[in-house]
């Protein structure tokens, strides 16, 4: 065993000899975008990099609901009155993210941008939104609204004031093709992190995976557990610094796109899979469903595991996960 062990430690460090670690970061989709590659100078680096951000340009100019011109736009802008035909790569992301909201029984609903914000995080809110205008604010809501014609690649939302946002599934979906972009370009290892959805793939130079730290949500400067990542993905979705309370109740700022209220009862949710897109996704449908259910559900998910943060501070796990060992 030893002689094997010497054997690896001198292979890792021959692969590692002429390499380099590089980094960008900076804001795209509103949001922090971090690069790392494993490349073998500073220049090869930089091209790895610059293709990352072309690629989600590229992607942020089909699916983003805030940029007029976008075919997402195009859906939003004709809902009630007509189908548009897209992209496949747009028709295949809505179509699967309208599989996520079926296994979570709609706690996942890219219609929820339709959603009236009646909720607000920002200290200014003083009472409760009353029932009748909670019922009102997601009335427009509905994944089964959303009509997909696959003969025709078209997609259509029936009631007029509909509107997608891809927001909780496309962040995941831009890291994924990042990945498979660089590794098709010859990029052997890196991460790309686009606001907290994380894939990795490869190893670092001293030959280890590519580690995650999961932040206590209750407490910021303290670390719960590590997590070595091989060629795999982990998004984390929290409510630790928006939410207000009422009646001595904490209220998240994610909402329930079924009921339009808070979710209650859990402050992080992070998901791991090999893909980015349905840890992102999944993330968001585990917080609304909360502990119990939302475990049930990933545990009957294969490749998927998860780590639950109630209101109390108290860690659950899926199945996969021992968080004591990790710690």
């Amino acid at each position: 065993m030893k002689k094997i062990a010497c054997l690896l430690f001198l292979v890792t460090n021959l692969f590692s000899f002429g390499q380099i670690m590089h980094k960008r970061k900076l804001n795209m989709l509103g949001s922090p975008f971090e690069m790392t590659v494993i490349a073998k100078d500073t220049v090869q680096g930089n091209q790895f990099c610059n293709l990352a951000i072309a690629e989600v340009k590229r992607i942020e100019n089909l699916i983003s609901d805030w940029i007029p011109t976008t075919q997402i736009s195009q859906v939003n802008k004709n809902a009630g009155i007509k189908s548009i035909k897209v992209d496949k790569e747009v028709f295949d992301l809505v179509e699967r993210a309208i599989k996520v909201s079926q296994i979570t029984s709609g706690a996942f609903d890219i219609s929820y941008a339709s959603m009236d914000k009646i909720w607000k995080f920002d200290g200014s809110m003083k009472e409760m939104p009353t029932e009748e205008a909670i019922k009102k604010s997601v009335s427009k809501i509905g994944y089964k609204n959303i009509i997909l014609n696959p003969k025709e690649q078209t997609l259509f939302l029936k009631t007029e004031g509909m509107k997608l946002g891809l927001g909780g599934i496309g962040q995941g979906y831009i890291a994924d093709k990042v990945k498979e972009l660089l590794k098709s370009k010859g990029c052997i290892s890196g991460i790309v992190n686009v606001s907290g959805d994380i894939n990795t793939w490869g190893k670092q130079i001293d030959g280890k995976l590519w580690t995650v730290a999961i932040v206590n949500p209750m407490n910021k400067n303290k670390v719960f557990a590590t997590f070595p990542l091989e060629d795999s993905a982990v998004e984390t979705s929290g409510s630790y610094e928006k939410f207000v309370i009422f009646n001595g109740i904490r209220y998240s700022h994610i909402i329930d796109p079924r009921t339009g209220y808070p979710a209650k009862g859990v402050v992080s949710v992070s998901v791991f899979a090999k893909q980015t897109e349905i840890a992102d996704a999944l993330a968001t449908g585990i917080f609304v469903l909360g502990v119990e259910v939302g475990l049930d559900l990933v545990n009957q998910l294969k490749g998927i595991e998860c780590i639950i943060v109630d209101d109390k501070g108290k860690i659950h796990s899926s199945k996969g996960i021992d968080v004591k060992k990790m710690e």
